[in-house]
């Protein structure tokens, strides 16, 4: 007599390991790498350069004749 399983039986069964670990680190990495580029992105210092701005404008408001 011959048992019958089912496909979800037998790919359990008959599932790799040493590959799930791989694709485990693998996915782990991935993970790593964008929340590494997105923490290196937030902590980047920008550099605006507000009082030139102000202080252009205000020249030109100084210039302008009257």
């Amino acid at each position: 007599m011959q048992n019958f399983e089912s496909t979800y039986a037998l790919l359990v069964r008959s599932e790799e390991k040493k590959r799930n670990v791989l694709e485990i680190l693998v996915y782990a990495l991935f993970i790593l790498s964008a929340v590494f580029s997105i923490w290196q992105f937030a902590h980047q210092s920008v550099a605006f350069p507000l009082d030139r701005v102000t202080n252009a404008s205000a020249a030109v408001i100084e210039t302008r004749p009257s």
